[in-house]
Order: C-alpha cells, then sequence, then structure tokens
C-alpha cells in the first residue's frame, strides 16, 4: 500500500487547500507541521532537496508535489 504525506504549515492557506484536496479524494495521508515539527522539517529539508515551500506532498518515500496550483507558502530558517 502507497504512503502519502503532506508536509506544510498550519499558517500556509495552500496547506489547508491540498488537505483538503486529498481529503475529498479519500486519499489516507500523514500530515506534518513543520513549524511545529523539528524532526519533519529536518527530513522535509533532505527529501525537498532545498526547496523551501510548503505544501509538499511525498509518495512512497518520493516528493511527487511542491506548493499546491502553482502557489506555496515559503519556509524561514
Amino acid at each position: 500500500m502507497a504512503t502519502t504525506e503532506l508536509f506544510g504549515t498550519r499558517s500556509c492557506p495552500y496547506t489547508s487547500e491540498l488537505r483538503e484536496w486529498l481529503e475529498l479524494r479519500r486519499i489516507a495521508f500523514t500530515e506534518y507541521d513543520v513549524d511545529s515539527d523539528a524532526g519533519a522539517r529536518a527530513r522535509l529539508r533532505e527529501l525537498a532537496s532545498g526547496h523551501r515551500m510548503v505544501p509538499v506532498l511525498v509518495e512512497d518515500g518520493r516528493v511527487t508535489q511542491v506548493g499546491w496550483q502553482g502557489r506555496g507558502c515559503a519556509l524561514g530558517d
């Protein structure tokens, strides 16, 4: 079974939009808030190869989407 992970922040409206899209399609996923979870933030940096934008969708350990419909929120350090 495929694993789907959503990396985002609570303050990013595009994270919310992507979450809603996944829920509407009944895709099971695990969500990580990279603002409050330092481990998730470090993993995102490793997976996304320097991308500094959320949301990021990861399927089976591979980044499949950065941003949502061409938009996203920049991450600070």
